[in-house]
């Protein structure tokens, strides 16, 4: 999953080697939180308009996710 978030911003950002990704064991819900961080250049091309292309992040991540029968949670730092 951590390797689908990358190659999704990896095509959206200039600086590659500013992204970060962390991931959080499994809460009590079995959510898995992947926390991503890019330059901050970069942050309105990961956010979009309106949000639209975090929020079309996010349902790649639940899709990609419900195939392998976990659950993922993105949050964009």
């Amino acid at each position: 999953m951590k390797d689908l978030l990358y190659a999704i911003t990896a095509g959206l950002v200039e600086d590659k080697s500013a992204i970060k990704i962390t991931e959080d064991a499994p809460d009590e819900e079995g959510v898995i939180v992947f926390h991503l961080t890019v330059a901050p250049d970069d942050m309105g091309r990961v956010i979009g308009k309106q949000g639209r292309i975090a929020k079309a992040l996010r349902t790649i991540m639940r899709a990609g996710a419900t195939r392998k029968n976990i659950k993922v949670s993105v949050t964009i730092e």
